[in-house]
Parts: C-alpha cells; structure tokens; sequence
C-alpha cells in the first residue's frame, strides 16, 4: 500500500467565508488589546504618579509608578498561564504580588480621580463655608446695630419728654418759682438745645448707619454673585467687607459699643487653590472616584489576562502536524469541570512497565503550553484552549478524508 499524504482539509461556501471573517476578527481584536492594554497601563500610572509624587521625590515615584504597572501586567499574565494545583506557592506568590500592585495603583489613583471628580463640590463647600462666616458676622452687626439705635431712640425720646415738661412747668429740676408756667423761658431752651443736639446727632447716626448698609448690600450682592464670576466678585467682598468693619467700627466705638469679631477671609489663591493629596481624602470617601481608579487597573488586568489565555499566533503546517501526531499519542482524556478536554500527560502503568520513553509528545506538550494552545490543571494534566480545538478537528478531517480516499483506491 503506498504512503497516504493528508490532504489539506478547506472550508468552502458560506461557512468557510464567515469562519474566515470570525478568525480575521478575532485576530484583530487581539492585536488591537495590545495597545489598549498599554494605554491603559500608561492612564494608571499617570494618575498613579500624580499622586505618589505629593509623597515622595518626583523620580522616586516615576520609578516605582513604572515598576507598580509592570508588575500589573507581568503577573496579570504569568495568572493566565499558570494553575492552583499546578504550583500553589508561585500562584500564591503571583496573587499576592497583583494584589499589592493594584492596592498600591488605586491608592495613589484615587487621589487624582477624587481631585477631579470633587473639584466642583469642594469650590461650592468653600463658598457656603465663606457666606457662613460673612452672614454671622453680618447678623452680629445687625445685633449691635438694633441695641445702638435702641438706645439713641431711648435717649432721644427722654429728651423729647424733658423738653415737653420744661416747657409746661412740670420738670423736676424747674425751680420752684417757675413750676406750672407755661412757655420758653431760659428752662426750656436748654433743654431744647440738648434736645436739638441728640435728635442732630441721632439723625446723622442713621445717616451714617445707611451708608453702612449700602456697604453692607454690596457684600451681599458680591456673595451672592460668588459662583458667576469668582476672582471679580471675591475682590469686591473683600473690599466691601473691609469699609463695612472700619465704618462700623468706627461708629459702634464712639457710642462705646464693643465691636463684633470680623471673619478672617482666605487669600483667592487660596480659595481658588485645588485640592492637596492627603490620605484624609480617605475619611471624606468618594465611591465614584474609587470606582474610577479601580477600573483603569481592572480593565488592564482584564485584558492582560485574555491576552494570555488566547494563543499569541497560529501554528504552521509542521507545527501543526507535530502536535496532532503526539498528543495522539496520549491515552488518557476526559471532560474536566471547566467542559475543556483535559489529557493526563503521566506514563500510564503499562508504559512504565516497558519503559515507554514519552519525550517526544512531551516535547509536543511543553510546545504547545508555552504557545498557549493547553493550559496546565496540575502536575499530572494539562487542557486544551479554545484555540486548539479547531486545529486538530482539522487535522482530524484531514485523515478520515485520507481514510476515505484509501478505500475508495482499494
């Protein structure tokens, strides 16, 4: 019988042309994960380096910003390519490595993310924390104002009645020689002249009053116009705030009134100043800007990962047929719990026992575990990766059609 070559199996119709389409696409999408994963690399170790920087010096952080993503990467794929059973302490010491890079990575991220993400809501805290502080201040002084006036008003009310009474005779201190006599006599025109001088002095008093409350209602107008336009509107408080506590000052000590305790205002830089990274951002926690850090590392590990457990390229016609060939070789295979075919890479008691020398499937099985065609369960066993499958029912259509044309030559 004369040597049988296999016949290089095709795909024709449609179903050939959409396999095609899938396999081109899939192979797209492989390599477009390369520099997405990289991009993604490069976004984390921004926002980490930003933040590691408020910490230590700038090229201390750079350096371990690039070996925290490095090590995301690197042990995001040494995971896909190696098994719990197969070797527990390197997996344990993977895990734990990937866990540290990424806690470190979302830490110092989150500084970023929450710097961006409550710059609008720390700009409106310091806002309402500035109008509480000028509206108490402003309340004390319309305290201090309201007792001020109550008292003038008093005043001149006591010198109202002083001159009616001196007037009609009815004072206590009129003598008594001028008791009940009717008119303006010397009596009354002093007490008139007092009483000219507090109702002068009490008018010019509200007159000075209004001039602070003009002053006043510009600071309320620049307070409350502080969100449109900030750097004008915070110049005018402050100028404002300013002739408000020396105008009534002023006043309230020369009728010897104790002067309320004006708000010591921050400078614009630094109420326009952004937000510092400190881990008390950690007690005021922002859920959103963690999400945000914690996705950039996830989507890298995610990636990282496929990109691991798919085959990084397609085998040749020879690679190919050395791999059929040897695992063919193979005896034991099952259906494993991950509905993977797994193949039991041990010597089988009978070939022990005739010192069956295995090296050459062996060979086949180191090949195609660092091309990424099987995956290792543990010591003993090894599963095939969706890649494979389609390769060797093609070698396997290959040599029943072989089979086939045998018997057809017969």
């Amino acid at each position: 019988m004369n040597k049988t070559t296999h016949p290089k199996s095709g795909h024709g119709g449609l179903g050939g042309f959409l396999n095609s389409i899938q396999t081109l696409f899939v192979g797209m999408l492989r390599v477009w994960s390369i520099p997405i994963v990289l991009m993604l690399s490069i976004s984390s170790g921004f926002t980490t380096y930003y933040g590691l920087s408020y910490f230590i010096l700038p090229w201390i952080a750079l350096i371990i910003t690039i070996a925290i993503q490095s090590i995301i990467v690197i042990c995001s794929l040494e995971i896909a390519s190696i098994h719990w059973k197969a070797n527990r302490a390197r997996y344990l010491s993977v895990v734990l490595s990937l866990l540290v890079a990424i806690t470190a990575s979302i830490t110092f991220s989150y500084f970023k993310f929450y710097e961006v993400s409550q710059a609008e809501t720390i700009r409106i805290d310091r806002i309402n924390a500035l109008r509480k502080e000028v509206n108490g201040y402003l309340s004390n002084l319309v305290s201090v104002k309201s007792s001020i006036l109550k008292q003038k008003h008093a005043d001149l009310d006591k010198a109202t009645s002083e001159v009616s009474q001196a007037y009609f005779g009815t004072h206590e201190q009129v003598p008594a020689g001028y008791k009940n006599i009717v008119g303006e006599g010397p009596f009354w025109k002093h007490y008139n002249e007092r009483f000219q001088v507090q109702k002068a002095s009490f008018a010019q008093l509200e007159k000075e009053f209004h001039q602070v409350d003009e002053h006043i209602r510009a600071l309320q107008t620049s307070l409350n116009h502080l969100s449109v336009n900030t750097e004008q509107n915070f110049q005018v408080l402050t100028t404002e705030l300013q002739e408000v506590q020396l105008k009534f000052n002023e006043l309230a000590t020369n009728v010897g009134y104790t002067v309320p305790e004006p708000p010591i205002l921050m400078t614009y830089a630094q109420f326009i100043q952004g937000v510092t990274p400190s881990f008390a951002m950690w007690n005021d926690f922002s859920l959103f800007a963690f999400a945000c850090a914690a996705m950039v590392d996830f989507f890298t590990f995610l990636l990282s990962y496929r990109l691991e457990t798919t085959a990084p390229g397609p085998l040749s016609e020879e690679e190919q047929e050395l791999a059929f060939q040897c695992l063919r070789e193979f005896s034991e295979f099952r259906i494993n719990n991950n509905d993977e075919l797994e193949i039991v890479i041990e010597k089988t008691p009978i070939e022990r026992a005739r010192h069956y020398s295995d090296w050459s499937r062996m060979f086949a099985v180191g090949f195609l575990l660092s091309r990424g065609f099987l995956r290792k369960i543990d010591q003993r066993s090894v599963e095939f990766s969706p890649n494979l499958y389609p390769l060797m029912s093609e070698r396997m259509s290959a040599q029943i059609q072989a089979l086939k044309n045998e018997v057809v030559n017969d």
